[in-house]
């Protein structure tokens, strides 16, 4: 570990690049996985194989991968729609082309997804697919081939694997139903198989169920839902490791510092049952959309840094969580902004960087709160 974070410290200057492009070079920072392991935890981001999107072919957005990252994961490449578009083939081109660059750049790479159990995210044909005269079997070997032809392929190269992705509906806490599980019998019998699998081809790797969790109101049901979901998973003795809170946090208005204040309480009790079934816990797809904040940059930014702060200092108070993956580093290439614009047409500004990629706000508080952190064993 200690080379890599010599390695990575080394690499801090290299946030100048995108300043320099921009005609605002600053000082040389330390990188923010270098802060991280300090406190024995590494940070990372999203990152995209397309040329001109978040990807390490865009020579700005790999110079601020290469300043503050240890940690890569595909934002799609390994995603069933993109690494299997047909049933008989699998398409890894993109991804290994991520892995060789982090390679390269010796950063980890996580692995997300192995499943992605909602209809809308899992491929057409497996959607219309015809199970046979015994669908139970069939849909079991489609899922056991999938996640055996992954994991051989990269083997010990990935140490991480979010095994399934959101299988909690977050409006009741119901699981999700895919063909894929109704042909299996069950969404729960479908998931101990995933991660099963996973554990009996990737033995060395931690397997992660990733959802999108929330600490803002509203949002009891999903909690209570995934909580269910842990709790059979320890009942059954399925291996599952650790929860992936994704982090997509929200802003509510300008009080941020109260609104976080009022939302820690239950928050910290999810986290504490979650805990207190052995669960460890990671940051996946961390970023904060702008609601209710002024559209004035500097007035939103530093609401954005606030809120941010007090929901990570409220993470990093947990010995459990060690990693922490932003949804990429860059305002430019977010997916909020499409996904869900202000209402007064104001682009988004979710990341540590803005669209120039020069460093906001966010970028320091992540900083101050690993830099706060306790700090973690060996």
């Amino acid at each position: 570990m200690s080379e890599k974070i010599t390695r990575r410290a080394s690499l801090a200057g290299a946030v100048a690049l995108p300043f320099a492009l921009s005609g605002n070079a600053p000082a040389a920072e330390v990188g923010l996985d270098a802060v991280a392991r300090g406190r024995g935890m590494r940070f990372g981001s999203a990152l995209s194989a397309r040329a001109q999107g978040a990807s390490m072919d865009n020579p700005a957005y790999a110079a601020l991968l290469r300043a503050d990252c240890g940690l890569l994961v595909a934002e799609n490449e390994m995603k069933w729609q993109h690494l299997r578009p047909a049933p008989g083939k699998f398409d890894f081109a993109a991804f290994d082309r991520i892995m060789a660059w982090g390679t390269a750049n010796h950063m980890a790479v996580r692995g997300h997804n192995l499943l992605w159990q909602r209809r809308k995210w899992m491929p057409v044909w497996l959607e219309k697919y015809d199970f046979g005269a015994r669908p139970a079997r069939a849909a079991a070997d489609i899922l056991v081939e999938h996640i055996t032809t992954v994991t051989k392929r990269y083997g010990k190269r990935i140490e991480s694997y979010d095994v399934v992705n959101e299988a909690v509906t977050p409006e009741t806490g119901a699981l999700e139903e895919t063909a894929l599980s109704q042909a299996m019998g069950g969404t729960e019998a479908t998931l101990d198989l995933a991660f099963r699998t996973a554990h009996a081809q990737a033995p060395h790797a931690e397997l992660v169920y990733n959802d999108y969790m929330s600490w803002e109101p509203g949002n009891a049901a999903h909690r209570a839902g995934v909580l269910r979901l842990l709790e059979g998973f320890r009942r059954r003795g399925v291996p599952v490791h650790a929860l992936g809170v994704q982090s997509h946090i929200v802003t509510a208005g300008p009080d941020t510092s109260g609104s976080a204040r009022g939302y820690e309480r239950n928050w910290r009790q999810f986290l504490d049952a979650v805990t207190g079934m052995g669960y460890r816990l990671l940051i996946t797809e961390l970023d904060v959309r702008d609601n209710g904040l002024p559209a004035d940059p500097a007035v939103r930014d530093r609401g954005v840094a606030d809120y941010a702060r007090r929901y990570l200092d409220v993470m990093f108070s947990y010995p459990q969580l060690r990693d922490v993956v932003a949804w990429g580093l860059c305002d430019r290439f977010s997916w909020i902004g499409p996904f869900e614009p202000r209402p007064d047409k104001a682009a988004r500004r979710p990341c540590p960087y803005d669209a120039d990629y020069r460093a906001k706000p966010l970028r320091a508080a992540i900083a101050a709160a690993f830099a706060r952190a306790p700090a973690r064993g060996t």
